[in-house]
């Protein structure tokens, strides 16, 4: 269906902020089509990206050619015809930027892997990984120089599913790389781990001088909810494509399997979870239910159960946390178009990484750090009930 019709069709849909709106078409497009009409900036930043994977998601599940054309689009305007991405920096090293290459691969492989201007383009971003600045145990840097020997969690869901893609694909058999990929999570696992909760703080700086890093971990002082679901989507995304006869697996799905039971305590009784998720923050003044990470959980629940990775029993969860999202988190505007709500605008450690700062910063309507991830867990959810 074009989007010009789309958007029609949409047009008759009454209008119910905050409450279940009645679906004209699966959640995922729908959500999909409303941003297309959005007209949403296309750039190498990773929320562009999340928000394209989103986009394509739903395009490939419900088979709407309008939808992929414009993600496949969207990914090919940021390659020039010689390879380059547009406007890349290859001595500018940040996490961040490594996001894009996900994209880059999908289109690549999902179009008969003919397209070399996006083979091309993954290999420089592969390629920067060779030279990246680490910590002395070899983690690579959030970002140089502003975080210098500081790994996040943010990070692992930026660099290495897209490291693990690109490994499977042209390197199969490099053990090194396979171990450096696990070497990644083995580090987060270490130093940010809360074995009584099973949840991962923000982050940590290994040369333990940050103002927030604790003298024996060098771990930052709270469980940030959107670190967390970045991280549980970049686990169950890992695991697709890494070597199950490597003893990085066993180690890998220990975390995945460690990190949902975490997770699942952590789940407030509406179904989402809090912006700050340790204790005794839940339900303190001023935290909130979150919307990006709740959609991020749904997501890695969602796929974890149908790859084989998790207990069939966390569809309970997710689909409370569905549930939720629906009524509280999607809104239906007035020309029938849907919009995303709820999502913190950013959470980062270049501060004091204190409680306060957290539930200080505003939320972002129509914010695809929420809306991506909210695609993401939508079609886990249509091809459960479709299945």
């Amino acid at each position: 269906m074009h989007l010009e019709a789309v958007i029609l069709a949409l047009l008759t849909c009454t209008p119910t902020a905050y409450a279940a709106p009645k679906p004209t078409q699966p959640y995922s497009t729908w959500m999909a089509s409303s941003f297309l009409s959005k007209k949403p900036v296309i750039n190498r930043h990773y929320v562009s990206n999340v928000l394209g994977e989103g986009i394509q998601k739903a395009a490939t599940l419900h088979k709407n050619a309008t939808l992929l054309s414009y993600a496949s689009n969207a990914i090919s305007s940021l390659v020039s015809t010689n390879g380059t991405l547009i406007g890349w920096n290859p001595t500018y090293y940040s996490l961040d930027d490594l996001r894009v290459g996900n994209n880059l691969l999908f289109f690549w492989d999902s179009q008969g892997r003919k397209d070399e201007k996006l083979k091309t383009a993954a290999t420089a971003l592969r390629k920067q990984l060779d030279r990246y600045p680490r910590t002395p145990t070899g983690g690579f840097w959030h970002r140089d120089p502003a975080y210098k020997n500081q790994m996040w969690l943010d990070g692992i869901y930026m660099a290495s599913p897209f490291y693990a893609t690109y490994t499977s694909y042209f390197e199969p058999a490099n053990t090194t790389a396979w171990n450096d990929i696990v070497l990644q999570f083995d580090l987060i696992e270490e130093h940010t781990r809360n074995s009584t909760s099973n949840l991962l703080y923000h982050g940590y700086d290994e040369a333990k001088k940050a103002v927030w890093a604790n003298p024996v971990t060098g771990a930052s002082p709270h469980v940030w909810d959107r670190a967390v679901g970045w991280y549980f989507m970049a686990l169950v995304e890992v695991l697709q494509v890494y070597p199950k006869e490597n003893p990085g697996y066993a180690r890998l799905k220990g975390y995945l399997t460690t990190l949902a039971d975490g997770v699942k305590k952590a789940q407030d009784v509406s179904g989402g979870w809090w912006l700050v998720m340790d204790e005794p923050y839940p339900g303190m003044k001023g935290n909130y239910i979150e919307s990006s990470a709740t959609a991020m959980f749904t997501y890695a629940y969602l796929k974890g159960v149908r790859t084989g990775l998790l207990d069939a029993k966390y569809r309970d969860t997710a689909s409370k946390a569905y549930d939720l999202m629906i009524e509280k988190f999607v809104k239906v505007e007035t020309n029938g178009t849907l919009s995303w709500e709820g999502t913190v605008e950013v959470g980062s450690l270049n501060g004091d990484a204190s409680y306060e700062y957290y539930i200080g910063v505003g939320l972002s309507e129509n914010d695809g750090k929420g809306a991506g991830p909210f695609m993401f867990a939508a079609t886990e959810y249509e091809m459960w009930k479709t299945s």
